[in-house]
């Protein structure tokens, strides 16, 4: 068994000083007397949306010119792409044999009767060869 410890015979409790009581940890605060507005986050809120709108304005506008910009170029690509066909169409109508033969006759040349040839690597006339 264990003993307990025992207390001297000459130990007298002393009495406890009487404690004031504490102030509670929790207490009621007062609201202040004049509170926070919202004023300011409202407007930050209203520049937020502004500066939103007039960029998607912007936006909207550069594209409707981008648009007709290509709208244009589109047009002009047509035009151009008529005149290359029309002057490809010219030309091989010029070299046609038919267009050759009126482009001859207009210089005054006439067709030949009989054909001559000229061989570069001997330089021999193939063919008769007619002075008129």
């Amino acid at each position: 068994m264990s003993a307990l410890p025992v207390r001297p015979p000459s130990f007298k409790p002393v009495a406890q000083p009487v404690q004031q009581p504490r102030e509670p940890w929790l207490r009621i605060v007062k609201p202040p007397e004049q509170s926070r507005t919202r004023l300011p986050f409202v407007l930050s809120c209203i520049g937020v949306l502004a500066a939103s709108l007039l960029g998607t304005l912007f936006l909207n506008t550069s594209l409707a010119a981008d648009v007709y910009t290509v709208n244009a170029l589109q047009t002009e690509y047509a035009t151009l792409l008529q005149t290359e066909q029309s002057l490809t169409g010219q030309v091989q109508e010029a070299s046609s044999p038919l267009g050759l033969a009126a482009a001859a006759a207009r210089l005054g040349m006439i067709p030949t009767e009989s054909p001559s040839f000229l061989r570069l690597a001997d330089g021999a006339v193939l063919g008769a060869v007619t002075e008129e």
